[in-house]
């Protein structure tokens, strides 16, 4: 057999092969544009050159604390210039960044520190209540590492004599970071809302984060320095990776600590915001700002959007202020959005009904993605596209993540037949583009974050007057879908929606409880299935 001559003395070597990470896009920008503007908190400035040698020195001060490959650094952070710094600074040393969700409970972050088993934490004053009761339960005991913000300070308690800018102060600003040994290593972990017992923490390498900046910048037309206003969580999916992609284009960070109508107003106004990204919540604080909050701006501003998609109205609206929206869809497990609902200039001529039922569509893979389709997950094959038959969304790229963190049996099945299978139910067009229907697991999206029915609906059992209970998605302008708790009783109880609310409470996070309660008989098969597509129509109509 004649040997491949494409194959013969062309190796891999230093000068024609380097692992893809995007931590090189930092040390880039901040050569080529060392003093552009690429982060504003505040009345702060902070130029690449800046940017690239405090993220130098946290990572010399995290290896100074023998922080290393393997080890997990966890933060709990607003959208800040330290939750910026720790998305380079982390990995520049080999270990992995775990940025928690800052809207969770105590179990829930004692949980994630011990799963993660951190080595280091982060905190922000504004979260150290919620932090010294999960440390009281946690196992681990981590450096804390404080966090005052000097733009916007925290009453919140001290937990730690380790201040961050101290801390870094430590710490060379020409740290000899290395390139990590393999692009298939951890860069992040984030963990999923948890659709059953415990979340699932997802594993996140260096070259699915590398590749999603590139399909970043072309999915919503970055162009060379845009300015990005931070109304979307950097905790979530590593917000997306744009904390990683606009180091790619130079662009300019606006942070943004709290959400707030005047203040977004404001950064999109004077600093000439050209992009911003969140869920439907985000268009629907804009949208219901007071005439003192509004600030007139001239120039378009491109939204991303994922969630669930808002009402036509509400799109009409954000069009008609100037807003570019762009739809896109994911998972914690590809990234953030994979999917973007590609615009074809061809529909700006459809009658507005039929615009309306593209606009609502998830869409087609992003270009780092090698495959998106509707498989039917019993035969493994693929749904005809003909936008009615219902089949599982599945996707196989490089924008998949690793794997679930200590949970190989968890891993297996949601890679079974060489497909991750995302879990939601939709459909496929005949042009390609994928729609979702359902949530095979009754995932409930409020606001951008994921709430479990299941963990709703546990809770409510406990209370001694409820017989029987489920928890549903019921649609909201402001909030995209919030849950909707139907409630039946035991014989002579008696129960108000407000002492609902107030039992879940007391367990669950607020942004999980019930808004909407319905006292009624739950509705279910003969062999006692509740029947949860009765109930979504009740949410509806209440």
């Amino acid at each position: 057999m004649t040997a491949n001559p494409y194959e013969q003395n062309l190796d891999r070597n230093p000068a024609n092969y380097q692992p893809l990470t995007p931590l090189t896009f930092l040390e880039r920008a901040a050569k080529v544009y060392p003093d552009h503007t690429a982060i504003i908190h505040g009345n702060a400035r902070y130029t690449y050159r800046d940017f690239y040698a405090r993220s130098r020195r946290l990572a010399s001060a995290l290896a100074a604390k023998f922080v290393g490959k393997g080890d997990t650094v966890s933060v709990m952070l607003s959208n800040t210039p330290p939750m910026l710094e720790a998305h380079y600074g982390v990995p520049m040393t080999g270990a992995v960044l775990h940025s928690i969700n800052t809207r969770l409970d105590a179990p829930i972050v004692a949980f994630q520190l011990d799963h993660a088993n951190t080595k280091v934490l982060i905190v922000d004053r504004e979260f150290s209540a919620v932090i010294k009761d999960a440390l009281a339960q946690a196992k681990v005991k981590p450096l804390i590492i404080d966090y005052q913000d000097p733009e916007f300070p925290q009453d919140g308690e001290q937990l730690s004599y380790t201040e961050y800018e101290q801390f870094i102060a430590s710490g060379d600003p020409e740290f000899a970071w290395k390139m990590p040994d393999d692009e298939w290593d951890a860069v992040s972990l984030n963990y999923t809302s948890g659709t059953t017992g415990n979340p699932k923490g997802v594993v996140y390498h260096h070259r699915g984060a590398g590749l999603m900046c590139y399909s970043n910048t072309l999915a919503t037309a970055m162009d060379r320095h845009p300015v990005y206003l931070w109304t979307l969580p950097m905790f979530h999916c590593n917000g997306w990776c744009f904390p990683w992609s606009l180091s790619a284009v130079a662009g300019t960070h606006v942070c943004l600590r709290w959400v707030r109508a005047k203040a977004m107003f404001d950064a999109i106004a004077d600093h000439k915001v050209t992009h911003l990204s969140g869920a439907p919540i985000v268009m629907s604080v804009m949208l219901n700002a007071t005439p003192e909050e509004r600030r007139e701006f001239s120039h378009q501003v491109a939204f991303n959007h994922a969630a669930a998609p808002p009402p036509q109205s509400v799109l009409n609206a954000m069009a008609e202020q100037g807003f570019i929206l762009t739809h896109l869809y994911g998972l914690t497990e590809t990234y953030g959005p994979a999917v973007i609902n590609e615009w074809n200039s061809a529909w700006n001529d459809l009658e507005p009904a039929q615009i309306a039922n593209k606009r609502i569509r998830q869409g087609v893979r992003y270009v780092s993605l090698e495959d998106l389709t509707v498989m039917d997950p019993q035969t493994m094959t693929r749904v005809p596209a003909d936008g009615e038959t219902l089949g599982e969304v599945m996707f196989r790229g490089n924008n998949v993540m690793k794997g679930y963190l200590k949970n190989p049996k968890a891993t297996d099945e949601s890679f079974e037949g060489g497909w991750f299978h995302s879990g939601d139910l939709g459909v496929m067009h005949p042009d390609g583009y994928i729609q979702l229907k359902d949530r095979s697991k009754d995932i409930i999206i409020s606001g951008g974050e994921n709430i479990s029915s299941i963990e709703v609906e546990d809770v409510l059992y406990k209370h001694p007057a409820i017989a029987a209970c489920a928890v549903v998605a019921k649609p909201d302008e402001k909030w995209g879908e919030t849950p909707c708790a139907v409630i039946e009783l035991k014989p002579g109880e008696t129960l108000t929606q407000d002492e609902v609310i107030s039992w879940c409470r007391e367990s669950l996070a607020n942004f999980k409880c019930p808004r909407h309660v319905i006292f009624s008989e739950v509705p279910k098969t003969s062999t006692g299935k509740i029947q949860k597509f009765k109930l979504r129509e009740m949410a509806k109509g209440n």
